[in-house]
């Protein structure tokens, strides 16, 4: 039996669980193609038009998919990591919006509902009916879900030690960056690392010697701490983790600037942004959003992102001036 798994959304946050789960259960995982142009160009023409530029890329992945001739296609509908909010309503509809774009899917179509207290997915009440679809035992199921876990805990071990995700999930040999300006890099997973859909940013900025910390570099405790800071938490779980780290960067000596990767038509998005850009105003934070699209283009990306961390460097060496004036004053 063959299994396809986009290579969208959550796969950047969750592969790791569902890889193992399914090979451990004796079922071949295949994985749909990097994310291109004409992933992209497909799942445009597909999907609804008004709909996110994300949910467009992930259809474009499940065409591919169903080119690959594979049995089923897991589709999971997350409804909650976390008691008193939920994800973004295209998570929690996505099975169901699937459907309505592909005659005759709904057999290919494997899929669960996500109700967790937490990140850690691996409660055998989540998959409890894959024991019939997929004919495999309580034991085994439980078994593989033990495995599947301890793999996930890993992964998520290195990454929040500052490992890249793509590296992680790529299985390079992965690497610790440095540079003489660090940016805290906020967005959801599948804007900060999906190369094609942000022109591969993260290595765009590695090049001008930027040291990269993004959102779930940061310890869960952390990003709740500051969460708790927002007079009133977001509805959507994962605004909320960027909202954390967004005010966690602000406060942190490290971070010289913050870049917020945003998708045209995400209504999350939409709703934390204004507060972001004030609130870093207040932080003298240098803040920039890099919104992208369908028809974003290279060239506007590079010359924004040249720009502004051309700003933050002369923001960081004007400071260092003042502080060795004032040293040599007895100021400090």
């Amino acid at each position: 039996m063959k299994i396809g798994i986009p290579k969208a959304l959550l796969y950047y946050y969750y592969f790791p669980f569902w890889d193992v789960l399914f090979k451990e259960l004796g079922i071949e995982t295949v994985l749909s193609e990097d994310t291109s142009k004409v992933i992209l160009d497909l799942g445009v023409k597909k999907a609804v038009p008004e709909i996110c530029v994300p949910m467009k890329v992930y259809t474009g992945h499940i065409i591919n998919l169903l080119d690959k001739n594979v049995d089923y296609i897991y589709i999971p509908r997350f409804v909650s990591l976390s008691k008193g909010t939920f994800m973004c309503p295209k998570f929690m509809g996505l099975p169901d919006m699937i459907k309505g774009l592909f005659d005759d899917i709904d057999d290919k179509i494997l899929t669960n509902s996500i109700i967790s207290k937490d990140d850690d997915i691996s409660d055998f009440k989540i998959y409890k009916d894959f024991i019939v679809r997929l004919g495999v035992s309580k034991y085994d199921l439980k078994k593989a879900l033990k495995r599947a876990r301890e793999e996930w805990l890993s992964f998520r071990k290195l990454n929040k030690k500052g490992f890249d995700i793509n590296e992680l999930l790529d299985e390079d040999t992965p690497q610790k960056y440095d540079g003489d300006i660090t940016i805290g890099l906020l967005g959801y997973v599948y804007n900060v690392y999906d190369r094609f859909m942000n022109m591969d940013l993260i290595n765009t900025l590695r090049k001008m010697n930027v040291k990269i910390i993004t959102f779930d570099m940061l310890d869960e405790k952390l990003i709740k701490k500051y969460q708790s800071r927002f007079k009133k938490e977001m509805f959507w779980e994962f605004t909320n983790k960027i909202m954390g780290a967004a005010y966690n960067f602000m406060e942190m000596d490290i971070i010289d600037g913050i870049i917020q990767i945003s998708a045209f038509g995400c209504g999350p998005d939409s709703i934390l942004e204004p507060f972001l850009s004030i609130d870093s105003e207040n932080a003298k934070k240098p803040y920039m959003i890099l919104r992208i699209d369908e028809q974003t283009g290279e060239s506007h990306i590079l010359t924004r992102i040249e720009a502004f961390i051309d700003l933050v460097r002369i923001k960081k060496q004007k400071l260092k001036r003042v502080k060795v004036e004032n040293t040599s004053e007895g100021v400090i």
